[in-house]
């Protein structure tokens, strides 16, 4: 489990593809911090550390990962999102991310506002229903709150910190990012459908 708060921005240095998927090859300060077999959010897609080497870790995405989310797009120099997971007894400052994409969305718009800068963001309509207006999602792995909901897509507000902390900055119209919805939305939905 996550939160969606983003421990650093790592930089993918090697993709490998195989038969079976992709081994990402990532540059970060946070390997000191991972053993074999620990859990990693990328973009906020859950992966496990296979090996860790100094100032890197490795993680295979399998391509199941690849078809449902952005991952197969990344080449080296890309920066990523990277969040280890919460630890019992640690803040949840973001909300409850479980790392478990529900689908890829796209920047529609890019705006400044003031200091912030607003992101507007289409997505697929199946998960369009399980977004709230000053809800949470995560997108890119990052725990923001909905500012506009929209019948094809919703607009996200991102403050300095999160500009400066996340790669979320770099984002431009057309680039996909990966979106995961608040897992309690899915499970009243469920439990409503019954």
């Amino acid at each position: 489990m996550f939160t969606g708060l983003i421990a650093e921005v790592g930089q993918i240095t090697a993709v490998e593809p195989t038969g079976d998927g992709h081994l990402l090859t990532i540059r970060t300060r946070l390997a000191s911090e991972l053993s074999e077999g620990d859990s990693v959010a990328v973009d906020g897609v859950c992966l496990t550390a296979t090996a860790v080497d100094g100032d890197s870790f490795r993680a295979d995405a399998m391509n199941e990962t690849l078809r449902l989310t952005s991952l197969a797009e990344l080449r080296p120099p890309a920066a990523v999102n990277l969040e280890l997971p919460l630890r019992a007894g640690d803040r949840l400052g973001g909300h409850i991310v479980q790392g478990h994409v529900d689908g890829v969305g796209r920047v529609a718009s890019v705006a400044q506002d003031g200091f912030a800068r607003r992101l507007q963001i289409e997505a697929p309509a199946a998960l369009l229903r399980y977004v709230a207006h000053k809800g949470s999602i995560a997108v890119g792995g990052v725990s923001l709150t909905v500012a506009e909901l929209g019948q094809r897509c919703f607009t996200v507000s991102l403050i300095p910190e999160t500009l400066e902390r996340t790669n979320l900055g770099t984002l431009a119209p057309g680039d996909r990012v990966n979106l995961e919805v608040d897992v309690l939305a899915k499970y009243v939905d469920r439990l409503i459908a019954r």
